[in-house]
């Protein structure tokens, strides 16, 4: 078939969508083994500390420069040349090797330092994962050249095979020696960096010359086969002849600066590095704070890890698909540079209905969850890491504050996807900086809640943050459907009859939670039904609307 980016794209997203739920459920297995074989401290070292360490060193040795680069077309342009492309993405490289020696000594000297019996395998550790991280780069030229020309099955399979041999290598020790957990991590990061390495340039061996019998073939096209002509017809732009041009400076420069780098992309790589800071410190805001105030063991860092992993399901596989479709939605329905009372009727009151559904299912799920997480935290967690685990209670509030902290999100993606979806270019750039200021404000809350409540002190500090959020999202809605007498913020009020059968199931599914197992679980299935219904009964037209668009949808 053609190379198609858009397709390309979209069968990427659907094979990463699928792979992030593998990955997750391997992950989640993992880690329930470890806590019930090994113990949360060594989970809290490797999950926050470690990963932490190479989340660091990857992100702020590539993110920039991959970035930058894929905004090039050196198909289309002499301004940046293929050679240029692939010199500047060995710089990640040098960069991360240079990034090693302070993450590093940080990581051993200044952090908190980790108990006495895991010191060594800590310090080897660290060091396996910064060469791992070297060693993985080495290939970023592979895993580039790929990405452009969109090999779509070579990243799936590979980064299959790469949790596979990570996941395999950390069992098969760890099970033969308990105690040899953080060393059989490290060297787990070792062997799937090689695997990366290893199967991006065998493949590419295989390619080059398989593409270049192809193109001596091609003069005989009664010899090719089917296969091959899908394989490589439609790779006339492929520029590379042999395996070692896909190395720093053996590719020859065909720009007309004639310069091994680019200098339009060095800039842009600048810019990128100024947004990748603050994305980094804003994506793994909370890792920094555990790391580094010292009010939170390693065995806090790890249930806080596990339940945050755990309550964050639902953001990942339900209220994701849902802000992305919203999304594209109303960037499709509204026009940002316009008032609404001049843009047609009919499509601003559909835009206010829409979102006003929206905001009711979302802050439905979010309720439901709030509620009876209050009851079965205590369950799923027994479940999940066995009576050690939860045992001090603390698993157990931190999942049940984390049912509020998921009502809150659901709530905060909509409301903020509208106003993104909406704002001008200029009311985006003012929100950049109050972003900034929510953020700092949630590292600062972070730091000062831990030192007062422990590891619930994060989820405080982000329901403070999103409940900001909320309120200036809330009000940006509020002020645009105001002079046309549309309130689509009446979503968020469940009604009387979900509200007060919420209320009683909370209420009985309490009452039953020190019960048997079996009734405590009967009891929440049969309330959690109930509740199904009241909404529906609540929301029968809602529910009409959607059954017949169900149909609609099937009959064609």
């Amino acid at each position: 078939m053609p190379r198609n980016v858009l397709q390309s794209s979209l069968l990427g997203a659907g094979f990463s969508i699928i792979f992030q739920i593998l990955c997750r459920i391997l992950t989640f297995s993992i880690n329930a083994y470890i806590v019930r074989n090994v113990g949360r401290e060594v989970l809290g070292i490797m999950n926050v500390r470690l990963l932490l360490l190479e989340s660091t060193l990857l992100f702020l040795s590539r993110e920039a420069i991959n970035r930058a680069a894929l905004s090039a077309k050196p198909q289309q342009s002499d301004k940046c040349s293929w050679a240029q492309l692939i010199n500047q993405i060995w710089l990640t490289v040098p960069i991360c090797a240079a990034l090693c020696v302070p993450c590093v000594y940080i990581w051993l000297h200044w952090l908190s330092a980790v108990d006495e019996p895991y010191t060594v395998q800590y310090k080897f550790a660290c060091y396996a994962v910064a060469i791992s991280c070297v060693l993985e780069l080495v290939a970023e030229s592979t895993v580039f050249v790929a990405q452009v020309f969109c090999f779509v099955k070579l990243k799936i399979v590979l980064n299959t095979l790469h949790i596979f041999v990570r996941s395999a290598i950390f069992l098969w020790i760890v099970m033969g020696d308990r105690n040899a957990a953080i060393n059989a991590f490290a060297i787990a990061q070792l062997s799937s960096a090689l695997t990366i390495v290893l199967g991006m340039y065998g493949f590419f061996l295989y390619y080059i010359n398989s593409f270049n019998s192809f193109k001596l073939a091609a003069r005989k096209p009664k010899t090719l086969s089917n296969w091959e002509r899908q394989l490589f017809e439609h790779m006339d732009d492929f520029p590379f002849t042999k395996l070692s041009q896909l190395l720093p400076g053996v590719l020859s420069t065909q720009s007309s600066s004639g310069s091994h780098f680019n200098r339009e992309l060095q800039t842009l790589t600048l810019s990128f590095v100024k947004q990748g800071v603050l994305k980094q410190i804003l994506t793994e805001g909370e890792k920094y704070v555990m790391s580094v105030s010292p009010v939170l063991s390693f065995g806090e860092q790890a249930t806080y890890d596990v339940v945050n992993n755990l309550g964050s399901m639902a953001a990942r596989f339900i209220f994701r698909p849902i802000e992305d479709s919203a999304y594209f939605y109303f960037t499709q329905t509204i026009s940002r540079e316009t008032r609404l009372s001049k843009q047609p009727p009919d499509r601003v009151r559909q835009a206010s209905s829409v979102l006003r559904n929206l905001l009711l299912g979302v802050s439905s799920i979010g309720l439901l969850a709030l509620t009876f997480g209050q009851s079965y935290s205590h369950t799923l967690l027994l479940f999940y890491g066995g009576e050690e685990f939860v045992a001090g209670g603390l698993p157990q509030r931190l999942l049940q504050w984390h049912c509020l902290a998921i009502y809150l999100l659901a709530v905060n993606g909509i409301s903020e996807g509208y106003m993104f979806a909406t704002n001008t270019s200029r009311d985006i750039d003012k929100y950049n900086y109050l972003m900034a200021i929510f953020s700092i404000s949630f590292l600062v809350l972070s730091y000062i809640l831990t030192g007062i409540f422990g590891p619930v002190g994060f989820i405080f500090a982000n329901c403070i943050n999103m409940l900001g959020r909320i309120l200036y999202s809330s009000r940006y809605i509020r002020q645009q459907y105001q002079q046309l007498g549309l309130n689509p913020l009446q979503g968020l009020w469940p009604g009387k009859l979900f509200s007060g059968t919420l209320f009683m199931a909370g209420f009985l599914c309490y009452w039953y939670k020190d019960a048997v197992l079996l009734s405590h679980l009967g009891m929440g299935l049969a309330t959690g039904v109930l509740c199904l219904l009241a909404w529906a009964l609540a929301n029968r037209d809602l529910v009409q609307m959607a059954w017949k668009y169900g149909r609609r949808i099937k009959i064609e």
